[in-house]
């Protein structure tokens, strides 16, 4: 019989033996987000299939199967109109985290610059940017210029504020450690400042984005078409006055698709190697 030190000893390395237990694959399915995700899409897809077909009114609410065969039937004309928004919507947004990061860098340096922000923020933010197409047809001669500057107010205000609200809301611990350390003043932008108010950051870039997409097509519908150009807004302005149902959802379906594709190749990738990596993520 093993004396009374022996057995201790033999328990205790018991206890912490470790037992592998295999992963279910249900387990597997619920850890993989991309795999959640498409699952998801798939079973969207199957209820609009489905629903539609049960409707029976493809002039009002065309199946996705009609859908995707206008998709590549209108395959030309749809990468055409596509190219020709996503470069003019890449010039709004651009622009406009540009004024935005002007307003913001002023706002935190002086009172009187976050007075500013903060009054101008109060102003326009709640005003739909559909609201001033108007102001734009009459100040504007080129239909570009105008649409860029109805993308600007729909980028400026959201990302301005959200920018605002993360600096402001950076820890004062960290503030100190930055200043402990003699950190210089780009140093302590770049390595405290921003990555405390990223998360924020991020948020304002992401609503701007949604916010310029949206403004877009809407005012595209009242500009139309510029020297024989037009964007996913015309093409799908156009086959609603031509009846064309399927080519118009064909025309939303792209939309979606850019969403998707920007949301889980763009900013999901950024929020991994920023927020994430950081540990910034609640």
């Amino acid at each position: 019989m093993p004396d009374r030190s022996e057995t201790i000893h033999q328990v205790s390395e018991n206890a912490f033996e470790v037992i592998e237990r295999p992963v279910s694959a249900w387990e597997r399915f619920y850890a993989n987000a991309a795999l959640r995700k498409m699952v998801l899409l798939l079973v969207l897809a199957a209820i609009w299939e489905i629903s539609a077909r049960w409707i029976g009114k493809p002039l009002l609410f065309p199946s996705l199967s009609e859908t995707l065969e206008a998709f590549v039937a209108s395959a030309g004309p749809l990468s055409q109109a596509a190219a020709w928004t996503i470069v003019l919507l890449l010039k709004g947004y651009t622009l406009g985290l540009l004024l935005a990061i002007v307003l913001t860098a002023i706002a935190n340096v002086t009172r009187i610059g976050a007075d500013l922000l903060e009054t101008l923020t109060s102003m326009f933010n709640p005003l739909p940017s559909i609201a001033l197409v108007p102001i734009a047809l009459i100040w504007f001669t080129d239909n570009e210029n105008g649409l860029i500057f109805v993308l600007v107010h729909a980028v400026l205000w959201a990302v301005a504020l959200n920018t605002y609200a993360g600096f402001r809301g950076v820890s004062p611990t960290l503030r100190m450690v930055g200043r402990n350390y003699g950190l210089s003043t780009v140093g302590y932008i770049t390595r405290i400042l921003i990555p405390g108010a990223f998360p924020s950051i991020l948020t304002g870039l992401k609503i701007g984005w949604a916010f310029a997409w949206r403004t877009f097509i809407a005012s595209e519908m009242v500009f139309g078409s510029s020297g024989g150009k037009g964007g996913l807004g015309r093409y799908i302005n156009d086959q609603s006055n031509l009846n064309h149902i399927s080519d118009v959802f064909a025309g939303l379906l792209t939309v979606i698709l850019f969403g998707l594709a920007v949301e889980n190749l763009i900013f999901k990738t950024v929020e991994k190697r920023t927020v994430r990596r950081w540990g910034m993520e609640a």
